[in-house]
């Protein structure tokens, strides 16, 4: 590469734009990072921290499999600050068709070497006493885990900085070209290649991209250690995450290293507002104190809101977009962002580099959606 500026900046200091970087970096290019306000704010912030496989579709499996390994060959190396904890995640079985789904899943995740258990009620109960009494079963996915992501990002930030990127907070991006980033304060960086992960924000960088915002609330508890073991998942959470109209709630809750217990989950398409919907907000509680009526006797020290950005699929976009020369995305990750980006930046890499890739990025090339702006 020649420019005398950056071999590579990036839009964007979440976790996506943070792991890129951090992959870039490690793979020798000179490397910018550019974000408008801070490390790890925006859906990195708002999220729940979750690393997570899933199964939704062969794609969604193989790049969260793939960023799990990635996350879990990176543990070693992360700082106390990032809480990375092992817990593992049960998925609960409400009724007998829903440990049906289990036993689909069990085979799903055994016939691809992922370990998991299936619990039956009993067993459920010892592993989670605070669960109602009366669910039928769930299935253990023991290789799942939680981090606190703000702190991620920045650990994934500063080995980038530790490789010699350069990171400039407090000035947005207001253009990406295929030769570099306008910034909002008049000036210009030079770059052989530009990537846009700014989230939310991408399709105002990149014009024609089909992302949406999906709004979504989280509590967090006061301590109490030992309340909860594993990561919570109802299996309707699946049914929930597949709309992109109706508004959803769904039970999901994690363990901190703290002690603390972080409650969700719902989802609203088409909202602009920040603020707390106290009707979602309530809505969101009252599914979680069905599955563990306990919950109700703790105290919430902390209730906010955060947007993700979804793509009709629910695949992100991962890759060089079409009709932009040297303008790569990496967006449009929705709830499952901090599991997949070190995935996502492996494989951008991969391509920014021209390298083979450790498993197929047809699924998640933007080429597949993206419609080019009669402006562009």
């Amino acid at each position: 590469m020649t420019s005398p500026g950056y071999d590579v900046v990036i839009a964007g200091a979440g976790i996506v734009g943070a792991a890129c970087a951090a992959e870039c970096a490690r793979a020798g290019m000179r490397v910018a990072v550019i974000e408008a306000a801070l490390i790890g704010g925006g859906a990195t912030a708002a999220g729940m921290g979750h690393i997570v496989v899933m199964d939704d579709s062969e794609a969604q499996f193989a790049l969260t499999r793939y960023s799990q390994v990635l996350w879990n060959e990176l543990a070693g190396e992360l700082t106390p600050d990032v809480e990375f904890e092992a817990c593992g995640t049960i998925w609960v079985a409400a009724d007998d068709e829903e440990m049906a789904e289990v036993w689909r899943k069990k085979k799903y995740y055994e016939d691809r070497g992922v370990p998991v258990e299936i619990l039956d009620a009993r067993a459920l109960a010892g592993a989670e006493p605070n669960l109602r009494h009366g669910l039928a079963g769930g299935l253990l996915v023991s290789c799942d885990s939680v981090i606190y992501t703000p702190c991620a990002a920045r650990f994934l930030i500063e080995q980038a900085q530790g490789r010699g990127a350069t990171v400039r907070l407090g000035c947005a991006v207001v253009e990406l070209t295929g030769r570099g980033a306008r910034l909002s304060d008049g000036s210009f960086v030079p770059a052989d290649l530009t990537v846009n992960a700014a989230g939310t924000w991408s399709p105002m960088l990149t014009p024609g991209l089909d992302v949406r915002k999906r709004k979504g609330h989280l509590v967090i508890t006061d301590r109490y250690p030992g309340f909860v073991h594993h990561q919570l998942v109802e299996l309707g959470y699946l049914k929930s995450a597949h709309t992109l109209t109706t508004d959803t709630v769904a039970f999901n809750v994690q363990p901190r290293r703290t002690g603390q217990l972080l409650i969700g989950s719902s989802r609203q398409f088409g909202v602009e507002e920040t603020e707390v919907d106290p009707g979602i907000l309530g809505r969101m509680i009252d599914r979680a104190c069905e599955y563990m009526p306990g919950l109700r006797a703790l105290s919430a020290i902390r209730t906010w809101t955060g947007f993700r950005a979804a793509t009709p699929d629910k695949l992100p976009l991962i890759g060089p977009c079409p009709g932009h020369e040297n303008l790569f995305l990496a967006t449009g990750h929705e709830g499952l962002g901090i599991t997949t980006a070190p995935g996502t930046a492996r494989l951008l890499v991969d391509q920014l580099l021209r390298r083979p890739s450790a498993i197929p990025i047809e699924p998640y090339l933007p080429s597949r959606v993206y419609q080019e702006s009669p402006h562009v």
